[in-house]
């Protein structure tokens, strides 16, 4: 069964981020049985409305200058809630800034969430778009006040009805009743904690006792990711032992996915997650090279991430420590019948007697000269060419965008000879990252995430 208390919302706000931006217009269309009624009021938000909320909004700073702040209205707001549905148009959002504006006052705010995106999503798959001027079009909702909280909020209302005539009753309490159900939560964890998890991408972070970091994450959905969690800990060891130590969730929000990879890749080997097995710091990064010892006569050399003559373009594999690179060399020796010796991973007795790779007919005999050392320098090349690594394509630093066209807002990752400095969202950041440029050290899995997205051509490159 349906709740008998509906509540339609929107909000306008200053902004995407609930616990910094606030809110400067509330619309809300009550329904109960056949009763129906509307409330709106702006909100003084006690700061600046950037310019391009203003455009989209038409709310601009000199109407909201003598409205009430959220504190004056909280009380009526709150009742008017009460026990009701809270249903809206990407619920989380307005959900999540109503939570953020009580907890300021130091109030709980607590109510069942229906988001209708994932209700239009769940109901008409076939369709690619579910923001609500896709479902006005599709639906023929119409309002000549869009973009104003209570004009959105009866568009909303408009689709419900409309939807709710036009589908099986059955199918459509189901669709509804999959979104109301709860996820089974940790012991330990308060659920207050999960109602103000995100439907974006970024990095989440598990705590435990003392608050001990248990484990790093990230996703493009962090809510249904973290959910996930939880949902799976009866099925999987590592869940149900996540399950039985969290106490405390945390997340960072960002751009996109990529910014969510980087940044879960320096949080796991900055803070040294117990529960992170991948993406751990590598403490002894080497990679091979080629140094010349006369002319023709090329023989590896096994350089360390310190030494001042690791450069990336020079360079060939990349590994953990000293053993993994002699280990992977052997394997290519192996395969394309080189000498050991002349690679410097067998020692001989006796100048001018044969490996032992050459008595086993795995040698084609440059260690007792019976191949010459130039063409045995060419085979190596030709057997290192697939562990070549790339050289920085750039002459300096860049930032790597991801945007936000919407919003007209940005993140620039900036990057450096395939070092990830950091993420900043104006030029005195930018600057800031710069500066401390040769305190990052090269890390392996940043050159590889780094490596497959310039590869994609997805992301803008700005020079910096």
């Amino acid at each position: 069964m349906l709740p008998e208390r509906l509540a339609f919302i929107d909000l306008e706000t200053t902004g995407t981020n609930p616990t910094r931006d606030r809110i400067t217009e509330i619309g809300i269309v009550l329904v109960e049985g056949a009763q129906i009624d509307v409330w709106s009021t702006l909100v003084n938000p006690e700061r600046p409305i950037p310019e391009f909320i203003q455009q989209l909004t038409g709310i601009r700073n000199e109407m909201v200058a003598s409205a009430p702040g959220f504190a004056e209205i909280a009380d009526e707001l709150a009742q008017r809630l009460e026990g009701c549905l809270f249903i809206a148009h990407n619920a989380r959002f307005d959900y999540g800034f109503i939570r953020n504006e009580f907890l300021r006052l130091g109030r709980r705010f607590r109510a069942d969430v229906l988001c209708t995106v994932r209700l239009s999503r769940k109901l008409f798959p076939q369709h690619p778009r579910h923001n609500l001027d896709s479902l006005i079009e599709r639906h023929g909702l119409s309002h000549p006040d869009r973009h104003r909280a209570l004009a959105d909020a009866d568009l909303v209302w408009q689709f419900w009805r409309k939807v709710r005539a036009q589908t099986d009753q059955d199918r459509f309490e189901e669709a509804i009743q999959l979104q109301l159900n709860r996820p089974a939560l940790p012991p330990h964890l308060d659920p207050a904690m999960l109602e103000d998890l995100p439907e974006s991408p970024g990095v989440y972070l598990f705590f435990g006792e003392n608050d001990v970091l248990l484990y790093v994450g990230k996703s493009i959905n962090l809510r249904k990711r973290v959910l996930a969690h939880f949902a799976a800990d009866t099925r999987e060891n590592k869940e149900m032992r996540l399950s039985q130590e969290v106490r405390r969730i945390d997340w960072q929000e960002t751009m996109g996915e990529f910014g969510a990879l980087l940044l879960e890749s320096r949080l796991v080997k900055t803070r040294q997650p117990m529960h992170n097995r991948q993406l751990k710091h590598a403490t002894e990064l080497c990679a091979w090279s080629l140094e010349e010892r006369a002319p023709g006569d090329y023989r590896p050399r096994l350089l360390g991430v310190d030494d001042a003559e690791f450069r990336i373009g020079n360079l060939y594999g990349l590994f953990g420590n000293r053993r993994e690179a002699a280990n992977a060399l052997r394997r290519i020796a192996e395969a394309y019948q080189l000498c050991p010796i002349i690679l410097g991973l067998e020692k001989t007795a006796q100048p001018g007697r044969p490996c032992f790779s050459n008595q086993i007919h795995q040698c084609k005999g440059a260690c007792i000269g019976r191949e010459s050392l130039g063409l045995h320098s060419a085979r190596l090349m030709t057997a290192l060419a697939k562990l070549r690594l790339q050289a920085w394509p750039y002459d300096g630093p860049v930032g790597l965008v991801e945007r936000d066209d919407f919003l007209d807002i940005e993140e620039m990752h900036v990057i450096d000879n395939w070092r990830y400095l950091g993420t900043a969202t104006s030029e005195e950041e930018v600057h800031e990252l710069l500066a401390q440029a040769a305190s990052v050290p090269f890390d392996r899995d940043t050159y590889r995430l780094i490596q497959a997205r310039l590869g994609k051509g997805k992301l803008t490159v700005r020079r910096l």
